[in-house]
């Protein structure tokens, strides 16, 4: 009976395979035989099946980009954001300019509305920024713009943001999700409490939210802008890769996300969908808690960094999609250290640092990842590099919420992770990750302190030359690698699977999915 349904299954997994790939070898995003010469249309509902669910939907409080992507530039906005380019433009402020090195001043628009009618002003900025800001509601992403003293309303469409200290990345900060504005009467409503039902100025408004299954915006059709083609988005939330990717095969979805470099080639090979590509700001490691012993010991965690070899690591876990990496900033990232050395890899003096340790015969540890076949992937081959110099890896796996909760409350030994770079400033990426004030749900999960590199970031912050900039965040990247903090893996590079029938999707260096511009044939 067992050997019956065991042959069930095979034909079953073999019928599934033939389906997608059909008969085609077109590898393209573009259009199939059947869709050729058919134009999209505005209407419709745009199905996106992904991953993993939100943590939540308030922008003082999100920590990943898996969660912003759903809402920023969709529902909410900042004064300014980003282009094609990545370059900032004007968005709900139609000007800007430094009075001086500690005061920004913004025009606003005049057109703008919130969803729920409430008039965009310069009353509506001052309320986010308090709430943002104010101890007592705690909102982790707060340090971001710890150094904002005040936001001082000039007129009923003018601020000024007054800084208690020159700050060179202001606007890319305010360019990505924590700058997106929300409307004073939803922070009235929940105050210090996690929003969960946005309520922004953007082309998408909030309908729905069941945890656990799928978030649903609809058009605004009272946007300022350019308005959205499609006339709602659905999220669904579909863990099995192999389901969602047979959701658009079947017409139920039209992109699935992330996609895992182990289903490229299959959907690639459809004749329905094809592969979205485009290299991030972001990228993956493998990352050791400070405080926890035996990573506290600097000559373990220069252990292990030299018993990885990342070149098969690339290319069989990766395929080679997305480069090495040797920092943990991208390369299109200002600050970037195109010279850094990551540790090369050698066994013999893995062991030596293991024994000088105090471990000649190597430890048990936990290494925690979420579940996305890539990450558990690296999980399993970095379990066979270690065992080499005899350290025992268990694989802790768990759903992305639950794992950024845990990695979050330093609940860790070693964990594999990704940091997006919501900016494309090195700002972003060192004051949150390895700033002392950034540990826990602010980015530091390393609860990495060094004096030394905080005074580096601090100085990069202030100042205004973009060549000193530069040398002190590659001086504080030469630091943070000389003290093992992490192992750098991969620069991410954007996966997607899209249907044939869409147009206009495209996911920034950040990470955001953007679809303000997707239209469905």
């Amino acid at each position: 009976m067992k050997e019956k349904l065991k042959i069930r299954k095979f034909f079953l997994v073999l019928l599934i395979i033939m389906v997608i790939t059909g008969c085609s070898t077109n590898k393209n995003a573009g259009t199939t035989g059947d869709e050729k010469g058919v134009k999209a249309k505005n209407g419709g509902t745009l199905v996106i099946v992904r991953l993993s669910d939100a943590e939540n939907l308030d922008h003082h409080f999100m920590n990943t980009i898996n969660a912003a992507s759903i809402t920023h530039g969709k529902v909410y906005e900042g004064l300014v954001g980003r282009d094609k380019d990545s370059q900032i433009k004007p968005l709900l402020a139609k000007s800007w300019k430094q009075v001086d090195d500690k005061t920004w001043e913004f025009k606003l628009r005049e057109d703008v509305k919130f969803h729920d009618g409430t008039p965009f002003n310069a009353s509506a900025v001052k309320t986010n920024f308090n709430r943002l800001l104010d101890a007592n509601v705690n909102a982790p992403r707060a340090g971001v713009f710890k150094m904002v003293n005040e936001v001082k309303i000039i007129d009923d469409f003018t601020v000024q943001f007054i800084l208690s200290e020159p700050f060179s990345p202001l606007l890319s900060i305010l360019a990505s999700h924590e700058g997106g504005i929300i409307s004073p009467k939803t922070i009235e409503k929940f105050g210090k409490n996690i929003i969960n039902e946005p309520n922004g100025t953007g082309p998408f408004s909030f309908e729905s939210w069941t945890p656990g299954q799928e978030i649903v915006l609809v058009k605004n059709d009272q946007y300022f802008g350019d308005k959205a083609k499609v006339d709602k988005v659905v999220f669904k939330i579909v863990p099995e890769e192999t389901t969602r990717i047979s959701m658009i095969e079947a017409g139920e979805a039209h992109i699935a996300e992330p996609l895992s470099v182990t289903m490229k080639d299959t959907v690639e090979a459809s004749r329905t969908m094809g592969v979205y590509r485009s290299e991030g700001f972001g990228t993956e490691y493998i990352g050791f808690n400070y405080e926890n012993k035996p990573f506290s010991d600097v000559r373990v965690r220069r252990a292990i960094s030299h018993a990885v070899e990342m070149d098969t690591i690339i290319k069989g876990v990766f395929n080679n999609i997305g480069k090495q990496a040797n920092s943990l900033l991208g390369s299109q990232v200002f600050g970037y250290h195109k010279g850094l050395k990551a540790y090369e890899y050698n066994l013999n003096e893995a062991k030596k640092l293991l024994a000088e340790a105090g471990y000649p015969n190597g430890f048990e540890t936990t290494l925690l990842t979420m579940d996305a076949k890539e990450r558990i992937n690296l999980a399993e081959v970095l379990q066979s590099h270690l065992k080499t110099i005899g350290i025992d890896v268990k694989i802790q796996v768990m759903e992305n919420g639950a794992f950024v909760e845990q990695r979050n409350n330093g609940d860790t030994q070693m964990f594999i992770s990704s940091w997006r770079n919501a900016t494309g400033d090195a700002d972003y990426n060192q004051y949150n990750l390895f700033h002392t004030a950034s540990k826990g749900a602010a980015g530091n999960t390393f609860f990495y302190s060094n004096k030394e590199v905080d005074g580096l970031i601090e100085a990069a912050r202030k100042e205004e030359d973009q060549e000193k900039r530069q040398e002190l965040y590659e001086t504080a990247q030469e630091l943070e690698m000389e003290d093992a903090v992490y192992i750098p893996v991969r620069v991410i590079e954007n996966l997607a699977a899209i249907s044939n029938k869409v147009e206009g999707f495209r996911i920034s260096a950040a990470g955001y999915l953007e679809l303000n511009d997707v239209s469905i044939k």
